[in-house]
């Protein structure tokens, strides 16, 4: 489960030493962070501990968390031509040598029945976020520029299309098994621009990685582009928990899995409600081949450690 390390209390005394882009930034502590979920839990797969904003902090845009949690804001926002074409995806993949390095503890700490599972954003989001300059959760100037300067998107797009395609082969290259892409603002497009916008771009990089690992594939508003999403080449698609897992189960081929899709706030209850929630799930599942169990989207930072393995024991015991 991606984020399962920030609700517990050893990754939290981390933070009292350190900011969380020093933990991204050091391998040592990128690697703890990774691995104490497993440790605690025993999970499958553990999920790389780190960022989808380091790709755009590689191409020179660097980002910084505000203080007293006040969200991410970007150095500077991108929305010229002159601040697009000064972003560089030339030696990008090399600075990003640091996740290399903390793939390479991991792997050798995990037992073979561990997956190690790689990640990175999708180039709309990532674009929303460089275009808006924060985590603000508006869309207004990167839709903007997607709609009145295509030309100047589409150069956007592709230099990080490139960074984020070859930080995935990198990921792979050492030792990651699978890898996710997380299409989190899929949902604030319109169906008919989703192909253009976002979903081209995501084909590209999975074409990129030629079939080397499994892609899962996270993108919000899922119901209404089961198509479209499936044409990306994506092996699982990962479903959040406003949708019946088992209703776009029956609407995809047999080759596509389905991955989720708990409601994450449940973790915040009662391990009676989570075992009850997740038994519901895997019920409505039951004889549906490609089904990964997960959360509908990220371990909120207060999810309750009795919840979590609460989650882990049922789906195991069923």
């Amino acid at each position: 489960m991606r984020q399962a390390g920030r609700s517990l209390p050893e990754y939290r005394q981390l933070k009292k030493k350190y900011s969380f882009l020093e933990l991204v930034r050091t391998p040592e502590l990128a690697a703890e962070v990774t691995l104490q979920p497993i440790r605690r839990f025993d999970f499958d797969a553990a999920v790389l501990f780190s960022d989808i904003l380091v790709v755009p902090e590689a191409m020179g845009q660097p980002y910084h968390f505000r203080e007293n949690g006040g969200g991410i804001e970007m150095e500077f926002a991108v929305n010229s031509a002159e601040e697009i074409r000064r972003l560089n995806p030339e030696g990008a993949v090399e600075r990003l040598r640091y996740v290399a390095d903390a793939l390479d503890l991991i792997k050798p700490a995990l037992n073979s029945n561990t997956a190690m599972l790689g990640f990175a954003g999708s180039p709309w989001t990532l674009a929303r976020y460089m275009v808006e300059g924060s985590s603000s959760g508006t869309t207004e100037r990167a839709k903007e520029l997607f709609y009145k300067e295509p030309l100047l998107f589409d150069e956007l797009l592709e230099k990080i299309t490139t960074v984020v395609t070859e930080f995935l082969i990198l990921q792979v290259e050492h030792g990651a098994e699978a890898v996710q892409i997380f299409d989190s603002t899929g949902d604030v497009l319109a169906d008919n621009v989703f192909e253009a916008a976002s979903g081209r771009w995501i084909r590209q990089i999975i074409d990129g990685l030629k079939s080397r690992v499994p892609v899962i594939l996270f993108s919000k508003g899922i119901s209404n582009r089961l198509d479209a999403l499936v044409s990306t080449g994506a092996d699982v698609l990962s479903v959040d928990w406003t949708h019946s897992l088992a209703a776009i189960r029956a609407q995809l081929p047999p080759s596509v899995g389905v991955q989720g899709n708990l409601d994450p706030f449940l973790l915040t209850t009662t391990p009676e409600l989570v075992a009850a929630e997740t038994t519901r799930i895997l019920r409505e599942m039951k004889g549906a081949k490609g089904h990964v169990f997960n959360l509908g989207h990220g371990v909120p930072p207060n999810a309750k450690l009795e919840c979590i393995q609460a989650l882990v024991e049922t789906v195991r015991s069923l």
